[in-house]
Formats: structure tokens, sequence, C-alpha cells
């Protein structure tokens, strides 16, 4: 397997199965000289992390992250900064149960990558899905708390990076009534309280019948200065659809309007431009998603990915056997409703990677940051 590493300046690569001894991720090219403690990562690990409420899978893992390489303190110093050498880290698996897919060794679960696994390495490891796993996200989202400290490093405290659950099966939000602080009290990430009223009781039926739904995840990223990104083939909004669409079960990411664009007018579509009081463009709406051309205006960036229904249910499927032959399978274990619920701090990670990444990669070019 040889694409387990993302990003040119600031480069990531993951290691790990679901049901192996631990994960984790190499970061290289972090900058020297930004304070960084397991502290400053856990965070975002304990928003991903499962067991958080009845909607997620029942796994427990505490996630704890431990920073093995890339920073340094002694007695001179406030605390460990980065050196701006390799930065590892390790995230322990504490609650495998690998019996429970003891009965899926032998046929190929409907949905899932285990037929193409084995039709490209010859081998696969079925236990939770090995590498197939979204448990792999874990690492990413460690690593997403790294660029998080690196672009307040490069940029200031003004970036903010959020996600919300903006669809869940066929029921969207009401966007009139969005509110970022109503993310916080719903273990949805839902900025619609009404909306997440509704979810509840949808997906503890979907729960109860061991079925599962799909979502729309939405990830704005404001305070990013315009200039990032390159033509042709280093556009910032297609290394974004990049990095969503390498997401477990994503199957559809959209920039600005993104599809909807295509019902539009030229005269609807093209976001205006007025003087603003600081002499920069003052645009009159962002159906763009805050990138032209491939490159960022300054607006917030607005990008979203969906994510499909888990094919891990509990209602037979037809399938047919590793050996040959025809057969039905029921996918046993602990799995979520909806995996989208835990996509959105890995939707925040990856819109922090790309940006860590292209703001590095923009001062290479051009000297200053944008």
């Amino acid at each position: 397997m040889s694409h387990n590493s993302f990003g040119h300046l600031f480069r990531v690569t993951t290691w790990g199965e679901s049901h192996g001894p631990a994960l984790g991720c190499v970061v290289d090219g972090c900058p020297p000289g930004i304070a960084l403690t397991e502290a400053d990562i856990q965070p975002f690990l304990d928003a991903r992390k499962p067991g958080t409420s009845k909607f997620v899978t029942q796994r427990r893992e505490s996630d704890t992250v431990k920073i093995l390489s890339g920073t340094f303190a002694d007695e001179r110093m406030a605390g460990p900064v980065t050196t701006g050498t390799p930065i590892s880290l390790l995230i322990e698996n504490e609650d495998q149960r690998s019996k429970d897919y003891a009965e899926i060794r032998d046929a190929y679960r409907p949905g899932h990558a285990d037929f193409t696994y084995q039709a490209k390495y010859g081998v696969r490891d079925y236990r939770g899905g090995g590498r197939q796993s979204a448990r792999e996200t874990a690492a990413r989202v460690a690593a997403g708390a790294i660029a998080r400290k690196a672009l307040a490093h490069l940029l200031g405290p003004g970036l903010t990076i959020r996600a919300a659950l903006v669809q869940v099966g066929a029921d969207r939000i009401d966007r009139a009534a969005w509110d970022w602080a109503e993310t916080a009290n719903n273990p949805f990430w839902c900025p619609d309280a009404a909306a997440a009223r509704r979810w509840e009781s949808y997906l503890d039926a979907v729960r109860k019948a061991g079925s599962s739904v799909g979502a729309v995840i939405e990830v704005v990223a404001e305070g990013v200065p315009a200039g990032l990104g390159a033509p042709l083939y280093g556009k910032l909004d297609a290394d974004l659809a990049s990095a969503f669409m390498s997401i477990n079960a994503v199957k559809g990411v959209e920039i600005g309007d993104g599809f909807a664009s295509a019902a539009l007018t030229g005269g609807e579509n093209a976001d205006e431009m007025r003087a603003g009081n600081d002499g920069r463009p003052l645009f009159l709406s962002n159906h763009a998603g805050g990138i032209l051309g491939g490159i960022s205006s300054g607006q917030p960036i607005v990008a979203r990915f969906a994510v499909k229904p888990t094919s891990s249910i509990l209602t037979p499927r037809k399938t047919v056997m590793v050996a040959g032959g025809e057969t039905e399978i029921v996918t046993k274990g602990r799995h979520d409703p909806c995996v989208g619920i835990r996509a959105v701090p890995v939707g925040e990670a990856m819109m922090a990677l790309v940006l860590a990444d292209h703001v590095l990669r923009h001062r290479g070019q051009c000297g200053a940051t944008p």
C-alpha cells in the first residue's frame, strides 16, 4: 500500500489498523518553535472518539495521544515546542473485539471494500475492516490539531474552522435557524435545534432497527487570507475535494453552491464586488465558496461532503464467498447508525491540514504570508 501520505510541505503519513495494537501518524514539515503538548491535541480526539452517545458506535476507546518525537523542552523553556523535525503521534487501541468479525472472514460484505482490497493485495485484514476502517481518521484528527497550531503561528489567531451536520438521511436543517452555538448542545453538531430534536428520534429508530443512514457535513473556514492555492494543478478547491473524498464513506464533495450552481444563471452565480472601507473588495455574496480560479478570495471557504450510510447493518445481504459460491451475510459488532456524525471533526481536521499545507506552499513561492 503506497499511498498513505498527503500534503506537500505540511505532510502527514498515517499508519495502523482498526484492530491492531495501535495507530498513529507522522507529521512532517511543521514549522519549529510552536508550543505543542498532548493537551493541544486531545480535545479534538475527544470530539471524534467512539462511545460518546447512543447514536455512534459503542466501542470504548480513550484515544489518548502520545507525542513520541518532534518536540523539545528544557529548564529554560516554558514548555515543549516543535523542532521542525517529524512529529510522531501514537494512539493505542484498547477495545478491539475481533471475534465479532470471524463470520465475515470468508465472505465479502456488500458496500465495503472487502472485495476490492482482496482483488488488489491478495490479502485483507477482516477484523473491523483493517486499514479501510474509519478508525484511521483518529490519526487525521490528531494531525489536524497540529495543523491548527501551525496556522495560528503562521496567520495569527483570526482563522476559525468549524463544521456542522446539515443533513441526516433526507432531513435537512433550516438554514434560517443556523446557530453555531447550538452545535455544542446536541450530539450531532447540528446548528438547528429543531432539526437536532427530529434527528434524535429518527436515529433512535434507525439504531434499534439495526440499519443506517447517510449525512451531509458542511465545513467553514473563516479568516482565510486571499491568495492561497495555485492554478492549474494546485487549486485549493481541488486539494480540499481530494482531502474530503479521502475520508471513509464520503461519496461526494461540493464547494460553495456546488451542484446547485448549475441551476443558476451567470448573473445569479457571479459574486459581485464593491469597494470595502479597507480598500479590499467587498463581496456581496459567496456562491463560489471563497475560492476563485483555485485561489482563496478572502471570503469564508465553504465546503460540503456527503457520507453514505454504513454498510455494516443487521439486515441479511446477498453476497459471495471468498472461495466462490453465493451466501447471505449479516454484519455484527458495534457500528455507527450514522457515520456522518463522527465525520464532523474529521472534516475540520482535513480543512486545517490542507490550509496549513497551502500557507507553506504560498510562502515557498511568493515569500510573505498573504
